[in-house]
C-alpha cells in the first residue's frame, strides 16, 4: 500500500490493520537494528520492538502527528530497551569479583555448637553399640586398620571383622539419622 507514513497511521489510527502492517514491515528493520545495538541481543531486540508495536497500536489514537511516525516508534522503542537495561541485574566478570571466604567453623558459634552436639550424639550411639561391634569399628573407622589386622587384634576371622564393622555403622548411621 503505498502512502506516507502520516496517511498510514491515521488509517491504522481508525483501525486499518493493513496500513499497521505497511508501517511494521517498513519500520521494523531498523527498529530492530536499533534495539539489537542498545541490548546487545537479538532475541531481546525483538521482545523490544514487538512489544513496542503492540504499544503503538494500542496508542495510535493519541498519536496526533507533531512528529513523524518513525520517530515516534524510535522513542518507543528507545523507552522500552531503556527499561529491559533498568531491569536486568547487573552483570560482573567473574575475575573481577573476589572469591568469598570460606567461614572459619571454629569460630562460629552456630557451627561449634552444631558440631558438639553431633559428637556428644555420635559418643552416645558408640556406647550403645556392643563391644564387639565398638571396637572393629574404632580400629577401622578411626584407626584405619585393614579388616585383617582387624581380625589379626580381636582373634576372629577377616570376615567376622567387616561383618561387626557393617552392623556397627548401620546402627551409627541410624542413630545419627535419628538424631538430626
Amino acid at each position: 500500500m503505498p502512502g506516507d507514513d502520516g496517511l498510514l497511521a491515521v488509517r491504522a489510527a481508525e483501525g486499518d490493520e493493513d496500513a499497521f502492517e505497511v508501517l511494521v514491515r517498513r519500520h521494523a528493520p531498523g527498529l530492530l537494528r536499533l534495539a539489537a545495538s542498545m541490548l546487545g541481543s537479538p532475541s531481546e531486540a525483538e521482545d523490544a520492538v514487538q512489544d513496542a508495536f503492540v504499544s503503538a497500536w494500542r496508542r495510535l489514537p493519541e498519536f496526533r502527528g507533531q512528529s513523524a511516525f518513525g520517530t515516534w516508534m524510535h522513542r518507543i522503542v528507545v523507552n522500552r530497551c531503556l527499561n529491559m537495561l533498568r531491569s536486568r541485574r547487573p552483570v560482573a566478570d567473574l575475575d573481577s569479583v573476589p572469591e568469598p571466604e570460606a567461614p572459619d567453623h571454629a569460630v562460629s558459634p552456630a557451627r561449634a555448637a552444631e558440631s558438639h552436639a553431633a559428637a556428644v550424639a555420635l559418643g552416645r550411639s558408640l556406647s550403645e553399640l556392643s563391644p564387639e561391634q565398638r571396637v572393629c569399628w574404632v580400629l577401622r573407622e578411626l584407626e584405619g586398620q585393614s579388616y585383617e589386622t582387624i581380625a589379626e587384634t580381636v582373634g576372629i576371622s577377616p570376615e567376622a571383622a567387616r561383618g561387626r564393622v557393617f552392623r556397627a555403622r548401620r546402627c551409627l548411621t541410624e542413630a545419627m539419622t535419628a538424631w538430626r
